[in-house]
């Protein structure tokens, strides 16, 4: 197999349309009831912490952070994480977690939440949140509900239901 020439570079607005593709391939329709996926809806992600993985002009995967609330605690949900399917276990979907969670700490965030598959997350430091500590606005598998701390206390502080962040006024 030969190496690909992988550039992971900040998302940029004329991504949208291949991205909405690149999820509905992976994801398929079922993606909007997904609690994590309602969490995001209406608050736009942050462009600084959203990054694409491009061989050559094909953008092969994608990484967003979008703000939410963790009871009084500010934080970021990951996802989706998404890798073109004929691109997987080649390391895309790594290199866009480092650089998701390195830019996330440079920028003084300190909590960061997924719901995903903690045999695959753990790699990067995420653990479970224990059930009673933090609740979604819907059904999530326990085992699937993770968090990383960016700075140490992060999470003890994030107490109550997970909530889109708004702004005021």
């Amino acid at each position: 197999m030969t190496e690909l020439s992988l550039i992971i570079r900040t998302e940029q607005p004329t991504d949208a349309d291949a991205i909405e593709r690149l999820h509905e391939r992976a994801f398929g329709p079922g993606r909007f009831a997904r609690t994590a996926s309602r969490l995001r809806e209406g608050v736009p992600h942050i462009p600084d912490l959203s990054f694409t993985a491009l061989v050559g002009t094909l953008l092969v995967g994608s990484v967003r952070l979008t703000p939410v609330m963790a009871g009084e605690e500010a934080a970021l949900m990951l996802g989706p994480l998404t890798v073109e399917p004929a691109f997987e276990s080649r390391g895309i979907g790594a290199a866009l977690m480092h650089r998701s969670l390195d830019a996330a700490k440079a920028h003084g965030h300190t909590l960061v939440l997924l719901v995903g598959d903690e045999p695959y997350y753990s790699r990067f430091g995420f653990k479970r949140i224990p059930p009673p500590q933090l609740q979604l606005p819907g059904p999530v598998n326990p085992a699937r509900f993770l968090a990383l701390e960016l700075e140490e206390g992060a999470l003890a502080r994030a107490k109550g239901i997970v909530s889109p962040f708004r702004k005021a006024g």
